[in-house]
């Protein structure tokens, strides 16, 4: 049976090693739904030397890769993944960002860093834009009060649905695909306000109101958010993976989580 290590169980690792348990894998994970924990090293360690892939999810801490300080020597020879994120990229004024597009430029110079080493450990980096689903959407932002709608005309965004970034890495895992970096995206770079407003329609609400950055008191996480624009391109996953978003855009994915919700 093949072994899967994921070191990081969050929100979207949580349902890859689903779906791997599912196909017939063998999964051991840190984390606080895992099996092991993470400062654990002798554990860690065994579950390391009988896996024959490992997939990160854990992001930079203190400005650097927590995973390769700690176990890099242990990775060997398997087949490696790490989650890491369309930020890399930067602001691109709204253009088109693919694999090929210079990395480092933007304000996630860590993550950036961290999706490089990875890379030259020859793994297979996942770089995702705004991840959504059940539980973590604009239906949840709106209904805590947290959902804005701000001026920004240009602005655009990519987004990937969860269980379209599962259906990507499974199959990289099962593919066996070449090392390098692969871009989850769905195929509609938006505006967040288009999907502010959609999710509206479909709670059958009104849309909160058009704002300024200033207007809305975004924190400091939420500017940095708006401070990038760029729209980013799907073409290699599709290619090499085999790979075809379920949710082709926001408004799929948001009709399933709806759907999801009344059952």
């Amino acid at each position: 049976m093949p072994q899967m290590f994921i070191v990081g169980l969050g929100y979207t690792a949580k349902r890859i090693a689903q779906a791997l348990s599912t196909a017939g894998w063998a999964v051991e994970a840190t984390g606080s739904d895992g099996t092991i924990a993470f400062d654990d090293e002798p554990a860690v360690l065994s579950a390391l030397a009988a896996s024959s892939h490992v997939l990160s999810s854990v992001p930079p801490s203190d400005g650097s890769d927590p995973v390769l300080d700690r176990y890099g020597a242990a990775l060997g020879e398997k087949w490696l993944g790490y989650l890491s994120s369309t930020g890399v990229y930067g602001d691109w004024q709204g253009a088109w960002v693919d694999e090929a597009t210079p990395t480092g430029g933007g304000r996630r110079t860590a993550r950036s860093d961290c999706d490089a080493r990875w890379l030259e450990m020859d793994a297979r980096v996942f770089r995702l834009p705004g991840i959504y689903g059940p539980g973590r959407s604009a239906f949840d932002r709106i209904r805590e009060g947290k959902a804005h709608r701000i001026d920004l005309p240009q602005q655009v965004f990519s987004r990937v649905h969860v269980d379209d970034i599962v259906s990507g890495v499974v199959a990289a895992v099962e593919g066996d695909v070449p090392p390098g970096a692969y871009n989850l995206a769905d195929d509609l770079a938006t505006s967040q306000n288009a999907v502010i407003e959609e999710a509206c329609r479909l709670l059958g609400v009104e849309p909160p109101p058009l704002q300024t950055m200033d207007e809305a008191e975004l924190s400091p996480m939420a500017r940095g958010f708006y401070a990038e624009n760029r729209r980013v391109a799907n073409g290699k996953a599709k290619r090499v993976l085999g790979w075809q978003p379920e949710y082709p855009t926001f408004r799929e994915g948001l009709a399933s989580i709806m759907a999801s919700s009344r059952d």
